[in-house]
């Protein structure tokens, strides 16, 4: 038996349940959790904007130990330290030929249907399959992953630090590394100062940006950004988004803007001040029926690029490990992210602090 937070109806409070937990089978991974990060993603599924089979295992955020493997793994071995990967890649569709595992067609259907590769579930209720987020189910004292899902990292790191890298920290440096490929001495806009916002301001100035423009309607946020590189600050609530970053730019726009939040009309927000031949990265997750209204001639006359990022774009058998290597090196900042740590049984309060907006991050701690 492990106890889980479970959502049963969308809209609710998670419940905190005692599943049972099959044993793994071949190719997978059991991973005693000692960390796990609150993220907006979860949170879209708890409000039904990400529709999924219910009841849900949520939490994809995370590290643990391995403390059992099943025939077949030889990447991990039980004691070892990992963090978890929710796009456990297969390395033979079309995509991951194309060196995109983030966007793995195998993956992308272990999403949508809850499940291992072999179509099940190792969590149950009862005697009734309970489904888990992006393969990870990571809101569990213990969970059954693939082989591809839980990356070996050096040992040296608290897991409260390395269960960021799972998503946040990958999310927002990738996809300044990775997408955007931001040059040394560009200017750069940022919006949304939350867990990947933070280190999307983090990830440009690890490139090098000149001017990184961080922009919220929280000001204790705002201030803080400045700490993680930028080096000004726009309070969205208090004036306009766009003509302020256009002011600050010489009426010329940034050449490269990010979206963190998932809204329509900061996306929208985030082309408008992106200069001409600029990018517009987007990286917040939005609801599956909305859509961006952007003007149609400004799409040739302007000739800006406008792309979507998926897990920072990268490679998290090659990423997490250096990530975390520039942790150790001092130059990328993980404990500032954490601005508050719950137990398991806290977790909808930890959702409440999100939703308010409230925290940078907040960490689910497991108990030993």
């Amino acid at each position: 038996m492990v106890k889980a937070a479970v959502l049963h109806h969308y809209g609710e409070p998670l419940a905190i349940e005692e599943l049972d937990l099959a044993a793994p089978r071949f190719g997978e991974v059991k991973v005693k959790m000692k960390a796990a990060g609150l993220c907006h993603s979860d949170w879209h599924v708890v409000q039904g904007q990400l529709p999924l089979p219910l009841p849900l295992v949520l939490g994809h955020e995370g590290a643990g130990i391995v403390e059992e493997v099943g025939e077949g793994v030889t990447s991990v071995q039980a004691g070892d330290h990992v963090v978890l990967n929710w796009v456990p890649s297969c390395g033979r569709c079309p995509y991951c030929r194309l060196g995109r595992p983030d966007l793995c067609e195998a993956a992308a259907r272990l999403t949508a249907t809850g499940t291992l590769p072999d179509g099940t579930t190792r969590f149950s209720l009862g005697g009734k399959p309970v489904y888990q987020f992006l393969t990870a189910g990571a809101f569990s004292e213990r969970t059954i992953v693939p082989e591809q899902a839980a990356i070996p990292i050096r040992r040296d790191v608290p897991f409260e630090l390395a269960a960021l890298v799972s998503c946040s920290v990958m999310t927002g440096v990738g996809a300044v590394i990775h997408a955007a490929r931001v040059r040394p001495g560009s200017t750069v806009a940022v919006i949304g100062a939350g867990g990947v916002g933070f280190n999307i301001i983090q990830g440009a100035a690890l490139a090098g940006a000149k001017q990184i423009i961080a922009i919220d309607i929280v000001e204790e946020k705002l201030t803080m950004t400045k700490t993680f590189g930028a080096t000004h600050t726009v309070n969205a609530g208090d004036e306009d988004a766009v003509s302020a970053v256009l002011d600050l730019t010489d009426g010329l726009g940034v050449d490269y803007a990010f979206e963190a939040i998932g809204r329509p009309e900061t996306m929208a927000d985030a082309y408008n001040m992106t200069r001409k031949a600029g990018m517009t990265v987007i990286v917040g997750i939005a609801a599956p029926h909305e859509t961006v209204e952007i003007n149609a001639f400004s799409l040739p006359s302007q000739a800006k690029t406008l792309t979507g990022v998926w897990l920072g774009q990268g490679n998290p058998p090659v990423d997490y490990p250096k990530l975390l290597d520039l942790y150790a090196a001092g130059k990328l900042k993980l404990e500032p992210l954490i601005s508050a740590v719950y137990a398991l049984e806290q977790i909808n309060d930890g959702f409440a602090a999100l939703k308010s907006g409230q925290n940078i991050r907040g960490l689910i701690r497991f108990e030993e």
